[in-house]
């Protein structure tokens, strides 16, 4: 399956654990999503639930998009 990033844009409550401007890991979870939140695997390398506003999505070219996918794995 390929992975998915969002764009961190506000951390507030949360600076501990997430870095604005930085890129993160998505995990697709349905019922998160339902609550209007994400799972990312944030600072602490664990997977973590996360207000969607939280979070922008992201364009990126396919060569960067594999070359983090590789590192990430």
């Amino acid at each position: 399956m390929k992975k998915h990033f969002m764009i961190c844009v506000d951390n507030h409550g949360f600076k501990a654990s997430l870095e604005i401007r930085k890129i993160y890991e998505v995990i697709n979870d349905r019922s998160a999503e339902k609550h209007h939140q994400i799972r990312v695997i944030d600072e602490s390398g664990e997977d973590y639930l996360y207000p969607e506003e939280c979070f922008a999505p992201v364009r990126l070219p396919s060569a960067t998009k594999e070359k983090l996918e590789l590192i990430m794995s």
